[in-house]
This record gives C-alpha cells, structure tokens and sequence, in this order.
C-alpha cells in the first residue's frame, strides 16, 4: 500500500501521497484505503514537528557557543532548513482530503 500511493520523503521523516493519476480516477475502495493510510501518517506528523523542534533548540545550544564565524552561519543555515521542514510538516497536517462520489483530493 505505501509503496503504490505513498514515496517516503526523507526531509520531511514521513512518507507522502504519490498518485499516479488524478484523485477522482481512484476507486472509491482505493480512495478509502490512500485516506486511511494518510490518517495514519498525519497521526504521526505532530510527534515529526517534536523532534525537529528539539534539533533546533540542539542548534540554537550550539550556535550560542559558536565563536567562528563561518560556522556560525553553517548553523543558522541547518536552523532555517528545519523551521521550513516545521513549516511544510504544518501544511501537510492541515492537508485533510475527502471521500467523494469520485474524489477530490
């Protein structure tokens, strides 16, 4: 099931939608299942936001000892990488599709 409706996104930690056609081409038996199975990956996405935000205050720990420049900026540049994977782990959250007659999604 994961391998055919969902890819594994290894920025993110999670595995993500990959159809191979439009939403409302599914089944409505397919449609339920790919639902089921993001609800199940969407349960775990809080718990994904948790360790990047501990990885942050990691960096933040380090970058307050940092003396070298340059590195200095090598660990801004890996905090903001993780504040936008916070960012698009928040949108694939709220991402909430529906069961329809022929799906849309």
């Amino acid at each position: 099931m994961k391998n055919e409706f969902f890819s594994y996104n290894s920025r993110l930690g999670i595995h993500l939608p990959r159809f191979s056609k439009e939403w409302h081409s599914y089944s409505s038996e397919e449609q339920e299942l790919i639902l089921l199975e993001w609800e199940r990956v969407r349960g775990m996405i809080p718990d994904r936001i948790q360790e990047v935000e501990v990885e942050i205050e990691r960096l933040q720990g380090e970058l307050a000892q940092e003396e070298n420049f340059e590195r200095s900026c090598m660990i801004n540049g890996e905090i903001s990488e993780r504040a936008s994977e916070i960012n698009d782990l928040w949108i694939w959250y709220r991402t909430n599709p529906e069961k329809t007659q022929r799906g849309i999604m």
